[in-house]
């Protein structure tokens, strides 16, 4: 066969970026679906993680990942929640809101026992700037503690922010959007969890 004539031939360039973009395609999917199961594993495993850290020790005895549930909350997606249970009794339950930080959105995840009062909160992801909006991690700084055993009633409502508008919640050093991001967020959380407390505890379907 002569290779300079079917080089030269007007269809050779196509047929042979076709051929390129196939294998390249094929490789790209068999790397994903090799990848996948790994990908989900550590996922599952680092919420499984978190789950665990905004609940106390010996709270729960089931698989938080394997007791879920969905509740419409609005006109945003369905909420999923995870139940922290005790033999077949249900403690509490932890769910993911969101708040509105300087750099961008910040993802919590928080927990809360059935009388309304916050087990735990973590930080799951946030875009603020290092140094100062940063302390809300944990790894940073204890702040996000401060939120552990407080409830939402008609009586402290308007505790419920930062010191620099009139609440009971540190701010940061130069930073006071970042903090006062995350208290209105956990405070709309626990006002979610009482307004749909049936349906996050799994009492109603």
């Amino acid at each position: 066969m002569d290779f300079e004539k079917v080089k030269a031939h007007p269809l050779y360039q196509p047929l042979l970026l076709g051929v390129t973009a196939l294998l390249a395609s094929v490789s790209l999917a068999w790397a994903s679906s090799a990848t996948k199961s790994a990908i989900e594993a550590a996922e599952a495993r680092d919420l499984r993680d978190s789950l665990a850290q905004v609940l106390p020790a010996g709270f729960a005895d089931n698989d938080l990942l394997a007791d879920t549930g969905e509740i419409n909350v609005g006109a945003e997606k369905p909420l999923r929640v995870y139940r922290a249970r005790k033999g077949q009794e249900i403690k509490g339950v932890v769910f993911k809101v969101i708040g509105k930080g300087y750099g961008g959105e910040i993802v919590i995840l928080m927990a809360v026992d059935t009388a309304g009062s916050v087990l735990g909160v973590r930080i799951l992801k946030h875009t603020e700037t290092p140094g100062l909006g940063d302390k809300i991690d944990i790894a940073k700084d204890d702040w996000v503690q401060r939120f552990n055993g407080k409830a939402l009633d008609a009586s402290n409502r308007a505790r419920w922010a930062v010191k620099k508008d009139g609440g009971d919640f540190d701010q940061f050093a130069g930073a006071t959007i970042t903090p006062r991001a995350v208290v209105q967020a956990v405070k709309g959380g626990l006002e979610t969890f009482a307004a749909h407390k049936a349906a996050l505890s799994g009492e109603t379907p």
